[in-house]
């Protein structure tokens, strides 16, 4: 359950601020840059903030796929 919400966090950052940057300023492209570069990090060091957050509301690992 955290991954998919880990992503669907990640994939609405992304969304949003290339938005922004189309329609409010060009700059908001930095924090794009910024959402990718934290999921390489989390990609090499195996360690999320988000999923630390999410561990902390109760939110467990268990898989949710419905196939």
């Amino acid at each position: 359950m955290k991954n998919r919400i880990v992503r669907g966090v990640a994939g609405t950052f992304i969304l949003i601020s290339l938005a922004l940057a189309i329609y409010v300023n060009i700059n908001w492209l930095w924090f794009t840059a910024f959402v990718g570069a934290n999921l390489l990090q989390s990609s090499l060091t195996k360690w999320c903030l988000l999923e630390d957050i999410l561990k902390k509301f109760g939110v467990s690992d268990s898989d949710d796929n419905c196939c």
